[in-house]
């Protein structure tokens, strides 16, 4: 027994004992005893003899308690009975009136030998806790998960049985409490990953803490080197700066995720954001310069290109892709765009992005992707009058690849 109550005679106390330890050691025909055992406390706790109850109660809370780890077979009976012998105990503590610093020290040892069950509730220990037992509780609770180790960001989490337990009751009370502080204390013991920052910089931003969220924003940045969960941590310190009116450190945000992360998806949402605080065009500038400084690799020369094009300039668009290629992607994009008003632009990238699928293996290219592209090409062949000149490309296509039936059979369908 957790501590001691006064209240309860030698002969209950020697009767339920030795009841219990009859029915957890006996096969399943003990278990009606045992279930008298708990239906006595409870017509002992109704009879309003509390002092007694709340001894008698703590006494059988933590044998069944203890048995549920131990006869893991008989679990839902177990942990049924151990929660009425927990209701009955409550129900004794409140009529009783005891010590509540007593009781916040059971309550929270109950759940740290017994991680297992039975659920304390804490809201039905509200009145017999009290302020002053309810902030003891915390105390204790605080206390010990202030204790547990950190798991810092890249190594692997571990839950032994006493920091799983601490955790739990720490998350709990913090629940039971609506305390936003006690949620990070909790929260904040596994910083193995960016998200496990963002979690903490999410919780805050819904509590309204703006200056915390940027502070655990900036921490998960700096420890995630602003990968993984980057993004996503951005998005949160931004909302938050632009909901205080801090747009120049919004859109610095923004520049420093579009740096690590570039991407279509990285430039709209610096724009966004630059253009609601109007510094967009010095902004847009210096995405333009770091953008054509690294134009050489194709893939970034690519973004640059799908830039321009959202911004409208097509023109400038087409000279980036003529000057340092891009995705065959982007360039099918480009000839789509280019097609209304420089269609022998857009036939010959059609045309090279034709050649250069046919002549990968019969296995490995993409006959539907053939078929759709030739199909544009006939549109600006016959655009610009020269249908002969078409069909005297496909025709050439078909037999150099007269043997691939797949493609043959496609281009057919097509009416090609």
């Amino acid at each position: 027994m957790i501590g001691g109550q006064p209240g309860a005679t030698d002969g209950d106390l020697a009767r339920t004992r030795g009841a219990i330890e009859a029915a957890l050691t006996s096969g399943d025909t003990a278990w009606q005893a045992l279930a008298e055992v708990v239906a006595a406390l409870e017509g002992i706790v109704r009879a309003a003899r509390a002092a007694q109850g709340v001894e008698l109660s703590e006494y059988v809370v933590e044998a069944l308690a203890g048995a549920l780890v131990r006869l893991s077979d008989r679990d839902a009976r177990l942990r049924e009975l151990a929660q009425r012998a927990l209701a009955a105990h409550a129900v004794a503590c409140r009529l009783h009136q005891g010590d509540p610093e007593r009781l916040a020290q059971w309550l929270v040892r109950l759940q740290l030998e017994h991680p297992e069950g039975p659920e304390v509730r804490l809201t039905d220990y509200a009145g017999a806790l009290g302020s002053p037992g309810l902030a003891h509780y915390r105390a204790l609770v605080e206390t010990m998960c202030a204790e547990l180790d950190v798991v810092e960001f890249g190594r692997t989490p571990w839950f032994d049985r006493y920091r799983w337990a601490v955790l739990r009751v720490t998350e709990d009370l913090a629940e039971h409490l609506g305390d936003v502080d006690l949620h990070v204390l909790a929260l904040g013991k596994d910083l193995s990953s960016g998200w496990h920052y963002l979690r903490i910089a999410t919780l805050l931003q819904e509590a309204g803490r703006s200056e915390q969220v940027l502070e655990w924003v900036g921490r998960g940045l700096a420890a995630s080197g602003w990968r993984g969960a980057a993004a996503r941590l951005v998005d949160v310190a931004v909302d938050e700066c632009v909901r205080m009116g801090w747009f120049d450190r919004a859109v610095s945000l923004r520049m420093r995720i579009f740096t690590s992360q570039p991407g279509m998806d990285s430039y709209l949402r610096l724009r966004a954001v630059a253009e609601h605080g109007g510094h967009w065009p010095d902004h847009r500038e210096t995405v333009l310069r770091r953008l054509r400084e690294g134009a050489t690799d194709v893939e970034v020369n690519s973004l640059l290109v799908r830039v321009l094009i959202q911004d409208g300039q097509d023109d400038a668009a087409w000279q980036a892709a003529m000057d340092n290629g891009c995705t065959d992607a982007v360039w099918a994009e480009l000839a789509r765009i280019r097609s209304a008003s420089h269609p022998r632009d857009a036939i010959a990238v059609y045309r090279g992005l034709v050649e250069q699928e046919l002549v990968k293996d019969d296995h490995r290219h993409n006959e539907e992707l053939v078929v759709e592209l030739l199909a544009q090409l006939r549109t600006l062949f016959t655009r610009t009058g020269r249908q002969d000149a078409f069909n005297s490309y496909l025709e050439g296509v078909k037999s150099r690849h007269v043997a691939d039936r797949q493609l043959l059979d496609e281009l057919t369908k097509r009416g090609l």
